[in-house]
């Protein structure tokens, strides 16, 4: 091999070494970068029975602002060299339309609110399918090397997975559980470090609820209306579901007439209360000619 082959091999050599050294200096002054993964089906009923002895989240109001705020304080204490990302927020809504107390929790500073299905009997879908996609997203794009995981379903065992597969490492923080435990076994063996959030912490963000409330709103009290105010009122929620929900959707009830699915039958009850201003749970005969009026109109427009 003659020298001006030794020269070039040697240049080539010093240039790689050059590009390593600038590569290496580049990662030695890059932040860490943490993100909040929270289950927010596992933070209500968790915490819900915790400190008010129910997951029912009609029962309780959970202060959403100042419990992401907390847990961006805390991850601040343990990531203290490390630098946040975002919250990420996952919770279900239909259609996956925000309500309004989603809405707010959108708006707040590095929050980013996913959203689920809720199904009709208000159990959240794809929820977790989420919670993996962004965690492993992020980590394989080494936008975060440490997340925290906030939920207690065994589902989110292969989010965990994928995570660490690319070298981000995983910290679940669980809610004491009132008796037993509320998070999965296996999630619990392949994280990298468990933290509890106990009953002090979690008491300053529940409220109980003085008056019980159904739906978005509490139980409406008026005059007690006529049958045929109720029956128009059953007919104009059909009518509302239908140019909401869609033909098909509603076409599915009609096998089961006159009964209507119980989760469907309590949004029927809440919506019309609210058009009424009267609570119709202790009135049967008004809620059969509320169901009447709701079936005339779906059967007569399907």
């Amino acid at each position: 091999m003659n020298d001006d082959a030794l020269s070039a091999i040697a240049a080539g050599i010093e240039r790689t070494n050059e590009l390593l050294q600038r590569v290496l200096a580049e990662v030695a002054t890059t932040p860490a970068t943490h993100a909040v993964f929270v289950d927010a089906g596992y933070v209500y009923a968790a915490a819900g029975r915790l400190v008010a002895g129910t997951e029912d989240r009609r029962a309780f109001e959970l202060d959403a602002e100042g419990i992401i705020e907390a847990f961006i304080d805390r991850a601040r204490t343990l990531f203290a060299d490390s630098r946040l990302l975002r919250v990420y927020w996952y919770d279900g809504a239909r259609r996956r339309i925000h309500t309004a107390e989603q809405e707010r929790i959108a708006e707040l500073p590095d929050v980013k609110v996913r959203l689920g299905n809720l199904n009709a009997s208000r159990q959240q879908k794809g929820v977790d399918s989420l919670i993996r996609s962004d965690l492993e997203s992020l980590a394989r794009h080494r936008a975060i090397s440490d997340a925290v995981l906030i939920g207690g379903d065994e589902d989110l065992v292969s989010a965990v997975e994928a995570a660490q597969g690319y070298g981000a490492r995983v910290h679940l923080w669980g809610i004491e559980a009132a008796d037993g435990r509320n998070q999965a076994d296996p999630l619990l063996w392949e994280v990298d470090s468990l933290r509890t959030l106990d009953l002090d912490f979690c008491k300053s963000y529940i409220t109980r609820r003085t008056t019980p409330v159904y739906g978005d709103a509490p139980i409406p009290t008026g005059p007690i209306p006529s049958r045929e105010d109720v029956h128009f009122v059953g007919a104009r929620v059909a009518s509302q579901w239908l140019a909401t929900r869609g033909r098909d959707s509603l076409a599915e009830l009609l096998p089961g007439h006159p009964y209507l699915p119980p989760a469907f039958d309590q949004e029927l009850l809440v919506e019309a209360e609210g058009m009424l201003n009267i609570s119709l749970r202790g009135h049967a005969d008004l809620r059969r000619v509320l169901r009447d009026g709701f079936w005339e109109h779906l059967q007569a427009r399907l």
